[in-house]
């Protein structure tokens, strides 16, 4: 079984910086990519960062030039460095891994960490 474990949520002023990190653990052959989705009250879940194994990377317009998204490949982690957080940023923050099973790819979510940001 494979499990993603996120951490470094929390709450900070408009402005402040957090970092988000996100472990996956289990029996892995490899990860294809892994990424965050945020979800606000009562908004859909949107897509904001993702990083394949090649080092490709994307991001939502919104969030570009002030987060980051990285990875440590040989422990399996990604990481997101949000700077510059406004208020709007706030939503419970999800990671995503594509990852690779005996020859398999199937998609795995984190449980999820709280990201407020106060004006």
């Amino acid at each position: 079984q494979v499990q993603l474990v996120e951490s470094g949520g929390g709450l900070v002023q408009a402005g402040g910086s957090l970092r988000l990190s996100c472990a996956a653990v289990g029996d892995i052959f490899s990860i294809v990519s892994m990424g965050w989705y945020r979800q606000a009250p009562g908004k859909q879940r949107e897509f904001v960062a993702t990083i394949t194994s090649g080092g490709s990377i994307n991001y939502v317009d919104s969030v570009k030039g002030r987060f980051i998204i990285s990875r440590d490949g040989a422990k399996n982690t990604v990481f997101l460095q949000m700077n510059s957080l406004k208020p709007e940023d706030t939503a419970v923050y999800y990671c995503k891994g594509q990852i690779l099973l005996s020859g398999k790819q199937y998609q795995y979510w984190g449980q999820g960490t709280q990201v407020t940001v106060s004006s």
